[in-house]
């Protein structure tokens, strides 16, 4: 959701200075661990500005609430929806917000660049050179002639970097105390419970598994070359 569209203006502002301010944001980004960017996120939004709450899946006001519902996932977001109730969604939505920016930056550093890279090639292409000819605008030219082909090597990675965030929830979900399966992963491997571990890992095994293989389905579907 921000990597993309960053992507594609940085390609359409391409050797200009918004393009160099995107591109150092998105070496910032990529650089940033995980864990350090979720305590600044903490810092500036709730300590500071006091927007949003500093951890948690929801105030233990709601917690409660959601468990006195009938049959609860235990997906704090899911149980939310449930009741119909703006106040309850909108507390449980206030805590996912800095675990998620936490979460997302890095992979948007990463698609902001790989993004702007492969519009940048795509546009250099002989049919772009054929529709600009014919009057079409540089905006039309990013949106819908050179995102498409350039999505192909952008749909693999992102099915890679799956691994990665489910990697990175273990610091998040630490860090701002969301149980999670990560939080679950890093309090087994403390107190050696290695069974557990071994069952959370092959759950994360599936999810990468299962999440590659909509990646090349999709792939297939974008690039009519591809068939299986």
């Amino acid at each position: 959701m921000l990597g993309i569209p960053l992507g594609m203006l940085a390609a359409y502002v391409r050797d200009r200075w918004p393009d160099a301010i995107l591109r150092v944001l998105a070496i910032l980004a990529y650089a940033t661990p995980v864990f350090f960017a979720g305590l600044l996120l903490k810092l500036t939004f709730s300590v500071w500005l006091g927007w949003l709450p500093l951890g948690g899946r929801a105030s233990t006001r709601v917690a409660i609430a959601l468990g006195r519902i009938d049959n609860p996932t235990g997906i704090y977001i899911v149980d939310a929806l449930r009741t119909g109730n703006a106040t309850i969604i909108t507390d449980v939505l206030s805590h996912a917000v800095l675990p998620a920016l936490a979460l997302g930056v890095l992979t948007a550093g990463i698609f902001l660049r790989l993004v702007r890279t492969n519009v940048i090639g795509t546009l250099g292409s002989e049919y772009v050179d054929a529709a600009r000819s014919r009057g079409v605008s540089e905006f039309r030219l990013v949106r819908a002639h050179a995102l498409k082909p350039a999505l192909i090597p952008i749909i693999t990675v992102m099915g890679l970097q799956i691994a990665m965030l489910l990697g990175g929830s273990v610091l998040t979900e630490t860090t701002f105390g969301w149980r999670g399966l990560g939080f679950q992963l890093q309090q087994y491997l403390s107190a050696r419970d290695f069974v557990a571990v071994q069952g959370i890992v092959a759950v994360l095994a599936v999810i990468v598994a299962v999440t590659n293989f909509v990646v090349d389905v999709i792939a297939a579907l974008i690039d009519p070359r591809v068939r299986y």
